[in-house]
């Protein structure tokens, strides 16, 4: 195998298929980076039984051939490369890498132990790639973390013809988005438990082209592969075959006050009330008509802090307690100048969403998008009497 490639190109594909890469690799050859050329293009591949990442780049060939190398040493080396072609070439049990001055010699891992990465399923339809990367981010903040509870560190992904809805959920708080696509056949129903943190991953990474290919397999007994393919570069993922909770049952269907509040504003005030709020302890708002009152702290021994912001609320007035960083996620998340605040109880789950601001008279129309297209639930926490 020879190729010579432009450095920013191969340091950039290199850079890609690592961060699919096991930090502590089942066997040795699962650490490494497999390329492979043929005719004018080299392809950048990554496996771990459970995440493929596959990126291609197109090359000058002299030799055809593949070779497994180290990839987290691979990423360094080519990221700190001077700035010139690239020549690679296989010889024998080693990789040569040449750059302008810059000479490297890496040993190669046994090609032949290398697992076969797995096919692409089907394609299932097409999603603008800004638009599924902003709402995978929207809802990925609220899986769980916790590998013992394999349910909540998925993201829920149902497909309902030209419909896609995303759920995830901690147990303390719960997003969902939904956003239109286009199902490659009309009527398509499905719904997968897809890992969150490989997912909020690829979306963020496949939105070097305009558009990406969402396919899905699943086999009989539940399992199954989602695969992501965007401009020269594609991933899989095995799904997982877990029981999601039935989420639309803890959306509350109503409200008895809300608060429209200005996102910018009240995000502020509740990071710097949070800062005296010790670890496990709520963020106390108090709503009253025209402002909510931020309060932390209290107790003799650590620090009070208090901040009033202007807000439009309707109800009776209202104290409920949060725990700071989820609700200032939620804030992260809207994306949107304001958002409503929707409240049952001080004991019951507050649900938060973006408030689309009218265009002015000067600026085109917006897409118009579902109502209620985000939303994130978030448990109260119990305020000390």
């Amino acid at each position: 195998m020879k190729f010579r490639v432009a450095r920013e190109v191969l340091a950039d594909a290199v850079a890609w298929t690592a961060r699919s890469l096991p930090p502590r690799p089942s066997v040795p050859v699962l650490a490494g980076i497999l390329l492979e050329v043929e005719g004018t293009q080299l392809s950048v591949s990554g496996f771990d039984y459970e995440v493929s990442a596959r990126a291609e780049i197109d090359v000058q060939t002299s030799e055809s051939g593949r070779a497994l190398v180290p990839g987290r040493l691979l990423a360094e080396i080519t990221r700190a490369l001077p700035p010139h072609p690239v020549d690679i070439t296989a010889e024998g049990p080693r990789l040569a890498i040449a750059c302008g001055n810059a000479r490297f010699s890496l040993p190669t891992l046994p090609v032949e132990d290398y697992p076969s990465l797995p096919s692409m399923p089907s394609a299932a339809g097409i999603v603008d790639s800004d638009v599924f990367a902003e709402a995978v981010g929207q809802v990925a903040v609220a899986a769980g973390r916790d590998d013992t509870l394999p349910m909540l560190t998925g993201v829920r992904l149902e497909i309902e013809d030209d419909l896609i809805t995303l759920a995830a959920t901690d147990r303390y708080r719960l997003a969902v988005r939904e956003f239109a696509w286009r199902p490659e056949t009309p009527g398509l129903s499905a719904a997968v438990l897809v890992p969150a943190r490989t997912l909020a991953d690829a979306a963020k990474t496949l939105t070097s082209g305009p558009e990406i290919t969402l396919s899905l397999s699943s086999g009989s007994s539940g399992e199954g592969i989602l695969g992501l393919s965007g401009k020269d570069r594609q991933t899989t993922t095995r799904l997982l075959d877990a029981e999601f909770v039935k989420y639309r049952a803890i959306m509350p269907n109503e409200s008895l006050s809300d608060a429209t509040l200005p996102v910018g504003l009240f995000t502020d005030a509740a990071k710097r009330v949070a800062l005296v709020a010790e670890r496990g302890t709520p963020l106390r708002c108090e709503f009253t008509p025209g402002q909510v009152t931020l309060r932390a702290g209290g107790t003799d021994d650590e620090g009070q802090a208090e901040e009033r912001c202007d807000v439009d609320f309707d109800g009776d007035p209202l104290t409920i307690g949060f725990n700071p960083t989820f609700l200032l996620d939620g804030l992260a998340a809207v994306h949107t100048e304001r958002a409503r605040m929707d409240f049952t109880s001080p004991l019951k789950p507050a649900v938060l969403s973006g408030v689309e601001e009218p265009p002015g008279d000067d600026a085109p129309a917006a897409p118009a998008e579902r109502p209620g297209s985000y939303r994130y639930l978030i448990m109260p926490v119990r305020l000390p009497s």
